[in-house]
């Protein structure tokens, strides 16, 4: 009955790779007790124009040397690489433990385009990221859906069934194996559902392509609007049902759960104004969502009103614990990652790490006593249900049931709610 989870966070939710450097975030996911990062592409991008400016960022192990040793690839490619290798030291170097790579992303504007010659572009570029993988030793490669104008991308379903599945095979003839995962984005141009995803990853059927469930984006379509004067949709509580039943109904098998290779938290602030043109983050050239997703995004269970006025934000109001709930009903175990892009990360000084490392440290609390709740309350319906054996109860006799743990439900508990959730973690 016990939850293993290996608590993590995207490298950019700890800062702006612009203005803030990797190896400070490594250092300060580590000091606050996550396990595992995501290594988002910008901060391997910054650490080689660093390294341009200043070579002695690389140890002298990992400089890249003059002529190209990788056939097919540049001076810069390797450079790259070599970040990548750096990157995987510093990760194994973080005190008071090493944090593990879940993997790279994300792997952009691929599936669908119209454009032969930008999608063989594309293709190429993976070969890059596959050898950037594995240097920073992860096997999983995160793919958006996605957002190109739809004069640039197709939404037929075997076209881009057709491409993923290129991916896929490219991915297993490596050693070892690099996986994919595919996550809808709630503002995708064609692909915007967890579920029209899911479609996507069942038609390309092979082993090391999975999915990506991320909360902000299945609440971000089915539940909420920034652009209306609620933030919700219109119906949003009752799609938010039938999603969430889907979801339930389709992840409690245990062959399709297998494809979930990991589950990111996070919430979303409720605006005070329609993010339409007259808002100040209003961009014409993006859709509202993605607006919203860029300057308003929270760690998980950030809904209190007075903490939020502190930290000069709004509230989150997405209905996280309700997707995590399912998830973990369903018996979702491994990695789970805060992924956060906020202006509040778009300022410079190296107190913005330290701020947002302080918010991550308390999100996962926050997370880890959710879990140990749900799952206590799960035990003792079990259990309650199971001593019921088939004997029927009027509704108004329940009320008379004795409020005393019975032995075997505080012995269960003891095994969700006792154990301490970073332990657990660390014994994977």
């Amino acid at each position: 009955m016990s939850h293993k989870f290996i608590p993590g966070i995207a490298s950019q939710s700890l800062g702006n790779p612009q203005y803030h450097g990797i190896h400070a975030k490594l250092e300060a996911a580590a000091t606050a007790g996550l396990r595992s990062i995501e290594i988002f592409y910008e901060d391997i991008a910054q650490l080689a124009k660093q390294f341009h400016h200043d070579p002695v960022v690389l140890a002298p192990r990992f400089q890249p040397t003059p002529t190209c040793t990788t056939p097919g690839f540049s001076f810069q490619d390797e450079v790259l690489l070599s970040c990548a290798r750096q990157i995987r030291q510093w990760c194994f170097d973080t005190t008071p433990h090493s944090l593990e790579v879940i993997c790279l992303q994300p792997f952009m504007h691929y599936e669908g385009l119209l454009d032969e010659g930008v999608r063989d572009e594309r293709m190429r570029k993976l070969e890059l990221w596959i050898q950037i993988a594995k240097r920073l030793g992860t096997t999983l490669i995160q793919i958006p859906s996605n957002f190109l104008p739809e004069r640039e991308c197709t939404g037929d379903r075997g076209r881009i069934v057709e491409d993923l599945r290129m991916v896929a095979e490219i991915g297993a003839q490596q050693t070892p194996v690099i996986r994919f995962a595919y996550e809808a984005l709630c503002w995708g141009t064609h692909v915007s559902t967890w579920d029209a995803a899911w479609d996507i990853v069942k038609g390309v059927d092979r082993d090391n392509f999975g999915t990506c469930l991320d909360t902000f984006n299945i609440a971000g379509r089915v539940y909420a609007d920034p652009e209306g004067t609620t933030g919700k949709n219109d119906n949003a509580d009752i799609d938010l049902a039938i999603s969430l039943q889907k979801l339930k109904d389709t992840f409690s098998d245990a062959e399709n759960l297998k494809k979930v290779f990991y589950v990111e938290l996070c919430d979303g602030e409720r605006l005070g104004a329609p993010l339409d043109e007259k808002h100040a983050w209003y961009d014409i050239q993006q859709p509202a969502r993605m607006s919203w997703s860029r300057k308003a995004r929270l760690f998980p269970f950030e809904t209190d009103m007075e903490e939020a006025v502190g930290q000069g934000r709004m509230p989150g109001y997405l209905p996280v614990a309700q997707i995590f709930d399912v998830l973990l009903d369903v018996g979702y175990e491994g990695f789970v990652s805060f992924e956060v892009f906020n202006r509040s990360l778009n300022v410079e000084g190296e107190h913005v790490v330290w701020e947002h490392q302080k918010r991550a440290a308390k999100a996962w609390q926050r997370c880890a006593k959710h879990v140990n709740d749900f799952m206590a309350s799960k035990v003792r319906r079990e259990v309650g249900a199971s001593r019921m054996g088939t004997l029927t109860m009027a509704e108004d006799d329940i009320d008379t049931l004795p409020l005393e743990e019975p032995e075997e439900v505080q012995e269960l508990i003891g095994v969700t709610s006792g154990d301490d959730l970073f332990s657990i973690a660390s014994r994977l």
